[in-house]
């Protein structure tokens, strides 16, 4: 099986597990199973599934933040060993600090991230312009120097996003990151996003709830089962980009979806069965 994988692929799980602790593993209770993933070079993946099902997990494998109990993963062809500094994460909570200002938020990512911080000092005028570049791109123009208490939530996941890009990771890793802000801004912040991979073609992971927000932004959004979780579904998306908001209300859209909601559907399904017959 390892001769027939694709050496080229940016991310590459082969058959990974994860046990919390070593009494679980002893037990056989794991939070995610037999995880086999690749991924190519700047594409745009979605997970999706129950809560519970180990997402969230899942990112902390992606990123280096936890190790595999079995399998092993490779990151933009190396072994992932430790916290990737090659990632970019943001989360649903902005986690702007409030004593910094909207441009000195995004500058953090440098000021303590190898090998900008040695030169940060010597360079703050060079990456401050990129900071302000970046935040003018997802119309934060004017609002560089407000506190994070004068933004919006919008706006404050704006800035969120321009701190996880601000030193060109290679991969950005989003954990529900509109999940907090009304239907509107988070359509807007769709197309920001679109935008940015678009014109940067970063590695993205994304994970939601929200069905159509995978549809609309993925390449290919994966199901996950409930705990342990597995990957269950993969659905390429082969609507045509770019792609504008008007997409989502067409046929082709909603199917997709549809579809989506009914594997997950299943899967909730067979727990209520599961647990009624106990």
């Amino acid at each position: 099986m390892s001769a027939e994988r694709d050496t080229t692929a940016f991310i590459d799980f082969q058959d990974v597990w994860l046990a919390y602790n070593d009494e679980l593993l002893r037990e056989g209770q794991f939070a995610v199973e037999a995880i086999d993933l690749q991924v190519g070079q700047g594409e745009f993946i979605a997970i999706v599934g129950p809560s519970g099902c180990g997402k969230s997990t899942f990112m902390k494998l992606a990123t280096g933040l936890r190790g595999p109990s079995r399998g092993r993963i490779r990151i933009d062809g190396q072994p992932v060993t430790g916290p990737l500094k090659i990632s970019g994460m943001a989360f649903q909570a902005p986690s702007l600090l409030p004593w910094r200002t909207t441009v000195d938020n995004v500058l953090l990512p440098l000021e303590i991230v190898e090998p900008y911080r040695s030169s940060f000092k010597q360079k703050r005028k060079e990456y401050e312009a990129r900071a302000r570049a970046l935040l003018q791109k997802v119309g934060l123009a004017g609002y560089e120097d407000k506190f994070p208490w004068q933004l919006s939530g919008g706006m404050q996941q704006r800035a969120s996003i321009c701190r996880a890009l601000i030193h060109e990771p290679k991969m950005l890793l989003l954990d529900e990151p509109f999940g907090a802000l009304d239907a509107f801004t988070r359509e807007e912040l769709w197309c920001i996003l679109r935008d940015l991979w678009t014109e940067q073609r970063f590695n993205v992971i994304l994970v939601t709830h929200d069905l159509r927000e995978s549809v609309f932004l993925a390449d290919t959004v994966y199901v996950m089962s409930k705990s342990p979780g597995r990957f269950v579904v993969k659905r390429h998306i082969e609507l045509p980009r770019p792609r504008e908001l008007e997409v989502t209300y067409t046929k082709e859209f909603a199917d997709i979806v549809y579809e989506l909601r009914g594997h997950i559907g299943a899967m909730r399904g067979s727990k209520v069965a599961t647990e009624a017959g106990a």
